[in-house]
């Protein structure tokens, strides 16, 4: 264990998905554990708005018996909306990366001890992921659909511009890219920003050959 790393005790909300820095995460929540992790963090006397989410690797978002990620995103809320029967509308967004060091008790909702997760020093020998590495991986994203528009699925008609910082573009590509939430979570987990820049090369790469495939 390092030992100045910083652990924080949060509650968590697993989800189907993969919620990436930076991205929104709307949530419709009805399950009483998930209204009552709202409340509590409006009540919260810190101030805090921020729970953790992680992505379910088998099993349900509703209910509960589901293994978790240990890989995650903490969030924070930026707006809350209540309905006449209690229900909550919540808008999140995707702040920082985390690792799960230990599941608490789910009482009465999940809850975790987790690092929050920088990014690490990129290999040695890795090719700084600089302007011209973003450009093409955004060309690869743009024969994506490209080929998706030749099928007739439904895509931008441009591609948004992308973040300077090598960081947040990555993040962004990924979110925009037609791939699998496995290959998202892969993305996020990518410890450094070079290893991320290859994880979603590879996915584009995989999904320029489904798409082949499916134009054949």
């Amino acid at each position: 264990m390092n030992a100045d790393r910083v652990v924080d005790n949060l509650p968590m909300f697993p989800l189907g998905s993969v919620v990436l820095p930076g991205g929104q995460l709307p949530l419709h929540i009805f399950e009483p554990r998930y209204r009552q992790l709202v409340q509590d963090l409006l009540a919260s006397d810190e101030g805090s708005l921020e729970f953790g989410t992680v992505m379910i690797e088998r099993g349900r978002e509703v209910g509960g018996g589901d293994q978790r990620a240990t890989v995650g995103t903490i969030v924070t809320v930026v707006d809350v909306r209540v309905s006449d029967d209690g229900r909550y509308g919540v808008m999140a967004v995707g702040v920082e990366r985390l690792r799960v060091i230990e599941w608490l008790p789910d009482d009465p909702y999940p809850k975790a001890s987790i690092e929050r997760w920088p990014d690490e020093a990129d290999p040695p020998g890795s090719t700084p992921v600089d302007a011209l590495a973003i450009e093409r991986l955004r060309e690869q994203l743009e024969e994506c659909f490209t080929a998706m528009r030749a099928l007739g699925d439904a895509v931008p008609d441009t591609l948004p511009p992308s973040s300077t910082e090598a960081q947040r573009a990555l993040y962004e590509l990924a979110s925009w890219s037609p791939i699998s939430v496995a290959d998202l979570h892969a993305v996020l987990a990518a410890p450094s920003t070079a290893q991320r820049f290859d994880v979603l090369a590879g996915a584009l790469d995989d999904a320029a050959a489904v798409l082949k495939f499916r134009g054949s």
